[in-house]
């Protein structure tokens, strides 16, 4: 059995175009449709030496294979494809959209105005527009226009349209590093909360304060408590005062009036509404009930 030839991905410029870039712009924009239509919807795998790539869907089907890797591009949304990464498409007939190329010597000109966030169109990410949907349809429409024409100040205009679509690509970008950063940094504020609540709960400070302390505002603090815990900064200040009372009521002989003390309540009624608000019985009867429950008759 003789081995089979190893696979070899063509490298094109347009996708069923052999020859050189021939057009003097460094980019290229046309629907969707225009070139799929004449390969019966299907795109098949393929790459781009010097090509940067945005497919951006509106409507209709498009299932995009990245380096064998095959999702679904819900519309709206953008797919970003990198030089040299390997990628085919298969759309629905009623598909609608758009895909820009861009040339390398444009694509470093715009890095060099974004600097480092231009990191944006060297990975293959896709993007939903979400409520800026009707905003990129606008947008892609006008580059569209823009590109076919023969317009005075042309390459200005198309210039201008690409710089405010890769602004929003990149703050995408910004938005989804931010996104992954929260958790962790939320955990970070919620465990010198919890740190801050076991230090002074005796003393029963105010969200504010220890907010202060945390170094975020209270806002801030009641959201990350919400996100990661299920209850507000105050209803977890709450809960540790609650679970020192019972260890004060369980384990020792303490009167109630003490505990209450103890526990910085100035007044041994107010500590009793606390205790009855939170488990629905007053602090005497949670003893009884505990007291019999340990040394049944």
């Amino acid at each position: 059995m003789t081995a089979s030839a190893p696979v070899s991905i063509p490298v094109f410029k347009l996708y069923g175009e052999q020859q050189d870039w021939l057009s003097p712009d460094l980019l290229h924009c046309e629907t969707i449709s225009l070139r799929s239509r004449v390969h019966d919807w299907e795109i098949r795998p393929h790459r781009h030496a010097d090509l940067c790539q945005l497919l951006y869907v509106h409507k209709g089907r498009a299932r995009v294979e990245i380096e064998g890797q095959f999702h679904e591009l819900a519309p709206s949304a953008i797919q970003v494809i990198p030089p040299l990464c390997v990628h085919g498409f298969q759309f629905s007939p009623n598909v609608e959209g758009f895909v820009l190329t861009l040339a390398a010597p444009l694509v470093a000109q715009l890095q060099a105005q974004l600097g480092g966030s231009m990191s944006a169109l060297q990975r293959v990410a896709s993007y939903p527009a979400g409520k800026d949907r009707n905003y990129l349809n606008s947008l892609f429409s006008a580059l569209q226009s823009e590109y076919v024409s023969a317009q005075p100040a042309r390459d200005m205009l198309l210039k201008s349209l690409i710089s405010v679509l890769l602004v929003w690509v990149t703050r995408q970008v910004i938005q989804r590093r931010e996104a992954r950063q929260i958790p962790q940094r939320g955990r970070e504020y919620l465990n010198l909360f919890n740190q801050q609540v076991e230090a002074l709960f005796h003393e029963q400070p105010s969200v504010e304060q220890l907010a202060h302390r945390v170094g975020i505002s209270v806002a801030h603090l009641n959201s990350i408590c919400r996100e990661l815990a299920g209850q507000s900064a105050l209803q977890i200040m709450h809960q540790r005062l609650l679970l020192e009372a019972k260890r004060h009521l369980i384990y020792t002989p303490m009167s109630v009036s003490e505990v209450a003390d103890s526990l910085g309540f100035v007044d041994p009624a107010y500590f009793a509404r606390f205790f009855r608000r939170l488990t629905g019985t007053s602090p005497s009867g949670f003893r009884t009930d505990r007291t019999d429950s340990v040394n049944p008759v």
